[in-house]
């Protein structure tokens, strides 16, 4: 393998993406580096350009490895990066071409699989791992993290994402369990998560704190316990009935009320009601990091440094701020200049009003919520103040 060919003396140079699935990658790789006891320095980009390309070359590294991107620019990579040993590990479409030169590419899309929904970045750092060092099995619920930050999982994966959970579960660093399909159900009061749950939408309910509330004294559930908010991952078997009955009912008139139902991925080695313990959350953990650039704190945390977990959680206070200022200046502006209404879609030119790193997350709660008619194509962008990597 040309990997292991690779001189030991030689320090590894990893660029990865800077969301939930580019930093899933990155972390495999670093856990691969340690196994195989190389020397590396790392960085994570939201996009790889020429620019970033041409100063990746003036450095003084002869071997490059990129996780979760680069396929895209397998031209600008093989011309601006000459003379230096390249591996790519990525999942998304590749150009039409036969001549790799000095790359390495390992992508499903060359094997006829799709990598937009059978396997995410982080799947294939996995598999090539394990190539190198079985032993990198331990990593499976990294990688299923990964896929699930990318939106590969449909209540259940295809069959590539599917071989890596069966790893993990063996591993016991996952648990699939039968229950209601709800963000924040360990870590958000039931009333909160209730209220924000859009995915599924919960008619009364979705979108409004006093009907959350009114919702659950109907149905028989106190939603505290003392003084504190009860969470969904507190409620016994009596009141998860009470519950999914209750949200069922309330969705009786969509095409589908038991979407509400469905596969949760929890890892036991996590503590419990941690923003950790729910593959979901800890994807929106990562993603908040890298978005926030502090991926560094999010590649700590799929590593289990308790140190950097922590900074990775406390970043999510940060990560909502960003997102409450974001929709703030959308709520402000939305009839300026700087937002155009057209016949079906939308044009959302935030400048540098919002963070060109929250400007996806910002249009993406816009698709979801009642501010949207269905349909509606969302562009928005935000002027990106620097295109360079971001070392950790």
């Amino acid at each position: 393998m040309r990997f292991k060919a690779v001189d030991k003396k030689e320090i590894i140079r990893v660029v990865s993406h800077i969301d939930a699935d580019g930093i899933s990658s990155c972390a495999i790789m670093i856990k691969l580096l340690n196994h195989e006891n190389r020397k590396y320095s790392v960085s994570t980009v939201q996009q790889l350009n020429k620019e970033v390309l041409i100063q990746l070359a003036a450095e003084p590294y002869n071997v490059l490895v990129f996780t979760d991107l680069g396929s895209g620019v397998l031209e600008e990579v093989k011309e601006i990066l000459a003379g230096k040993q390249v591996f790519i590990l990525d999942h998304h479409s590749i150009p039409e071409t036969t001549d790799y030169g000095n790359i390495v590419l390992v992508n499903p899309h060359l094997c006829g699989i799709d990598g937009g929904k059978e396997i995410s970045g982080a799947g294939v750092v996995f598999k090539f791992s394990c190539a190198v060092d079985k032993a990198m099995e331990d990593a499976a619920h990294i990688a299923i993290i990964g896929a699930v930050g990318d939106l590969q999982e449909q209540n259940g994966f295809l069959r590539l994402n599917q071989e890596i959970l069966e790893i993990a579960e063996k591993k016991n660093k996952i648990k699939t369990v039968k229950g209601l399909r709800i963000f924040g159900a360990q870590t958000r009061p039931i009333h909160k998560a209730l209220e924000y749950c859009t995915d599924p939408y919960i008619p009364g309910v979705s979108g409004s704190e006093s009907g959350a509330i009114q919702f659950l004294s109907q149905i028989g559930i106190e939603p505290k316990n003392g003084s504190s908010w009860k969470k969904i991952a507190q409620l016994d078997n009596e009141e998860m009935k009470k519950l999914v009955t209750g949200i069922i009912m309330k969705r009786f008139g969509e095409k589908k009320p038991e979407d509400v139902l469905g596969n949760i991925y929890l890892l036991p080695h996590e503590e419990e009601e941690s923003p950790t313990r729910d593959a979901k959350e800890f994807a929106t953990l990562l993603n908040a990091c890298g978005r926030l650039g502090r991926a560094s704190y999010g590649i700590g945390a799929c590593l289990n440094d308790k140190k950097t977990k922590q900074q990775a959680i406390r970043s999510l206070a940060d990560y909502k701020k960003e997102i409450v200022n974001s929709l703030k200046w959308y709520n402000e502006n939305k009839f300026s200049d700087d937002i155009f209404w057209g016949s079906g879609f939308v044009i959302i030119n935030a400048k540098t009003n919002v963070m060109h790193t929250m400007i996806g997350t910002l249009a993406s709660i816009l698709s979801k919520s009642q501010v949207m008619v269905n349909n509606t194509f969302i562009l928005s962008m935000a002027q990106i103040l620097k295109a360079i990597p971001k070392f950790l």
